[in-house]
C-alpha cells in the first residue's frame, strides 16, 4: 500500500469533514472561536460541506488515500478512510479583477452558509464577536506580510492529517503537492498556524519561514497565530 494525494471529489467529502473535525478537534483557533458547550458538529458538517462543495472548483482541495498496488484508492472499512486533507487558495495578484465566475461562487457559498444557519437556528457555538476579531487581525497581518502583489501567494487555509496516520509523511506529500507548483511558477507560499509546538518547526523544515505573530485578543482571552512564508526554491541543476 502505498499513499496517493488526489483532488477532492463529491463523494470524498463525508470523509473530509470528519477529516477535519478529528483533526482539528484540539486545535487552539478552535477552543477560542467556539463556545464548546454550544457547539453543534451536525450544524458544522453542514457548514464543512458546502466549503468542500465550493473548494472542488474554486480552490487547490486535496485529499490522501491509501492506494493499492494499482494505484487505485481502497474502498471500505479502515483504508476507504480519508487519512489526510488541505486546501489552498490560489494566488491573487493585486492587478487581476474578481471573475464573475468567481464572484458567483462565493455568493453561492454564502447562500449555502445562510442556509445552515437557517436550518440549525444559528452558528452553532461560534463565538461571532471572535470571528470577526480573527478576521481583523488576519486582514490587516495579510496586508502587511504580502508584499508581492504582481504574483500573490498561494493560501494554506486547511492541513490536517488524522492523529493515526501521522508521522508518515502524509502531510509533507499535501504540501508539495502546491509548493512543487509554487516552486516552479516563482511564488510563494503562505500560511497560519495556532499551534507553535510542533507545527512551527515542521513547517520550517518544509521552507516556511515564522514572519509574523498575532494576537486576537478579546478581553485578555488570546489566541495567537503564527504567520509564515515559503520562498519559491529554484531549481539550480
Amino acid at each position: 500500500m502505498s499513499i496517493q494525494i488526489l483532488p477532492l471529489q463529491q463523494e470524498d467529502i463525508p470523509g473530509v469533514v470528519e477529516c477535519i473535525q478529528e483533526g482539528f478537534a484540539d486545535d487552539p483557533y478552535f477552543k477560542w472561536v467556539y463556545d464548546g458547550t454550544r457547539f453543534n458538529k451536525e450544524r458544522n458538517s453542514s457548514s464543512l460541506t458546502a466549503r468542500c462543495l465550493w473548494g472542488i472548483n474554486n480552490a487547490l482541495f486535496y485529499v490522501a488515500k491509501e492506494v493499492d498496488n494499482n494505484n487505485q484508492p481502497q474502498q471500505g472499512g479502515r483504508n476507504g478512510r480519508i487519512l489526510g486533507v488541505s486546501c489552498w487558495l490560489a494566488p491573487q495578484p493585486a492587478s487581476q479583477a474578481q471573475s464573475w465566475y468567481s464572484w458567483s461562487q462565493l455568493w453561492l457559498l454564502s447562500f449555502r452558509q445562510l442556509l445552515t444557519n437557517i436550518r440549525f437556528f444559528g452558528r452553532g457555538g461560534l463565538i461571532v464577536k471572535r470571528y470577526w476579531i480573527w478576521k481583523e487581525q488576519q486582514t490587516a497581518a495579510q496586508k502587511e506580510i504580502w508584499t508581492d502583489k504582481e504574483r500573490g501567494y498561494y493560501f494554506c487555509n486547511i492541513v490536517t492529517v488524522r492523529p493515526d496516520a501521522q508521522g508518515k509523511g502524509i502531510g509533507r506529500k499535501l504540501f508539495e503537492v502546491v509548493t512543487q507548483r509554487a516552486d516552479r511558477e516563482g511564488v510563494k507560499c503562505y500560511l497560519e498556524s495556532s499551534k507553535s509546538e510542533p507545527n512551527v518547526k515542521i513547517y520550517e523544515k518544509m521552507g516556511f519561514e515564522l514572519v509574523k505573530v498575532i494576537d486576537c485578543d478579546d478581553g485578555g482571552d488570546v489566541c495567537r497565530l503564527f504567520c509564515m512564508v515559503r520562498e519559491p526554491k529554484v531549481d539550480k541543476s
